[in-house]
């Protein structure tokens, strides 16, 4: 039999916890988000279709964004026991400088679209950080805006190459003159990628005022007050702002880029310079042999060629090839602290974050980057504790496996040209 007696009100006391509540409205939906999945499901009801949209979709099918996060998800880490590991260290020595911890901020464009701080928000967050932030050339604040934001930090450009070099040199030039350390020239652009989303929304730079987002505009009104009572939004870097996404990048970018341009870009930028977009071995290998000082392996996001290699999967072979000539960073898909980890163990030195940064910009402007960064350095932190490693360094391959779901067929063998016969059979 359970012995029951009434509860003495000093011990109902002892119960009683309340929590001072939060009346910040902004500050209570972002501390009630505790994965980047969270702060989607806040930014996706905050932010109108056609923006949410850009920024949650990919190209075509998108197939790649989603094989991507599944590679992450196919991840099974490998814990040494009995291996104290209470306090540990994220911070990491990437091109020439330091980083709090093992993940940047990529570039991102149409940025203010999304919320109207924007990369001003993205660059002070990373200031804050210690993290490095990377500024688009399609970005909606300026170069000098961003480093007025950031203005001991460490800015990244990332640089497109486009029909009229000129525009593409004199960013670089720019850049460099307000003392953005890294070049990130972005290859896997030669045309827009077909992201059907977009279409589908007829999303366009400026957003256009039609019945449709009228519709999808009344329960967001936030959003639209930021709008239209803020500087108008443009792309702070080129002249032309308006059309659809598709037209704009096909209108700026060179489906003729090649190796050329990137000699080029090396004469004109003096500090360090990567090549983000690489999706092969062949490719590592020769950008390592030009004397880049870093690759990245994405396929920009799954925005572009869709059923693209997946860079998580490339990574070990890349790394195995030419890690020990230049730094080997990676991006798409990373959605958790787990996946940052995973890719060092793996042999990355670093990381960068695109739309986890951009949910947060999204669910709570500044606040909401600062949430996105917080909740991948405690998923970081937890993760390495639990693996039993207390820095970065000792980060190893065996801590990871690979789980396969997509495996290659072989390929077929070169088909062989047909002998010519001899003797009477032979045909004249």
């Amino acid at each position: 039999m359970v012995q029951r007696q009434l509860p003495k009100p000093a011990e109902l006391f002892e119960l009683l916890r309340f929590k001072k509540p939060e009346l910040d409205g902004r500050r209570r939906r972002l501390d009630a988000a505790l994965t980047i999945d969270d702060l989607r499901t806040i930014a996706k009801r905050r932010t109108p279709k056609a923006a949410f949209d850009y920024t949650d979709g990919a190209a075509e099918g998108e197939l790649s964004l989603a094989r991507a996060r599944q590679a992450f998800q196919d991840v099974e880490f490998h814990p040494d026991i009995l291996r104290p590991a209470r306090d540990v260290d994220t911070s990491v020595e990437i091109l020439g400088g330091p980083s709090a911890l093992p993940f940047g901020i990529a570039p991102t464009g149409f940025t203010r679209l999304m919320q109207t701080e924007g990369e001003t928000a993205g660059a002070s967050a990373a200031a804050a950080a210690g993290i490095p932030f990377t500024l688009s050339t399609l970005g909606t604040t300026s170069i000098e805006g961003v480093k007025e934001a950031n203005p001991h930090g460490r800015n990244w450009f990332q640089l497109y190459v486009m029909r009229d070099r000129e525009i593409s040199y004199a960013l670089a030039r720019r850049a460099a003159e307000a003392g953005f350390d890294t070049l990130m020239f972005t290859v896997d652009t030669p045309v827009a990628g077909a992201r059907l989303r977009d279409k589908r929304n007829g999303f366009s730079i400026p957003p256009q005022l039609t019945i449709g987002t009228i519709v999808n505009a009344i329960p967001r009104p936030w959003w639209w007050y930021d709008f239209l009572t803020t500087p108008k939004l443009e792309f702070a870097s080129l002249s032309t702002t308006g059309g659809t996404v598709g037209e704009l990048l096909d209108a700026a970018m060179d489906p003729t880029i090649s190796y050329d341009d990137l000699a080029v870009i090396r004469d004109i930028w003096p500090g360090r310079i990567v090549v983000k977009g690489v999706q092969n071995v062949a490719d590592s290998k020769r950008l390592v042999d030009l004397g880049v000082d870093g690759i990245v392996l994405s396929n920009h996001g799954g925005r572009q060629l869709d059923r693209a290699p997946i860079p998580f999967h490339l990574l070990p072979q890349v790394v195995r090839e030419v890690g020990a000539d230049a730094t080997v960073m990676i991006d798409t898909g990373i959605m958790n602290g787990a996946d940052i980890v995973a890719s060092i163990a793996l042999g990355a030195k670093f990381t960068l974050i695109g739309r986890a940064y951009l949910y947060g910009l999204m669910a709570g402007g500044r606040q909401g980057v600062d949430r996105t960064i917080a909740i991948l350095r405690d998923e970081i932190e937890r993760t390495m504790k639990l693996l039993g490693v207390q820095n970065l360094a000792e980060l190893e391959p065996r801590h990871v496996t690979q789980l396969t779901r997509l495996v290659p067929v072989a390929q077929p063998a070169p088909v062989r040209a047909p002998r010519a016969r001899t003797g009477s059979s032979a045909k004249a």
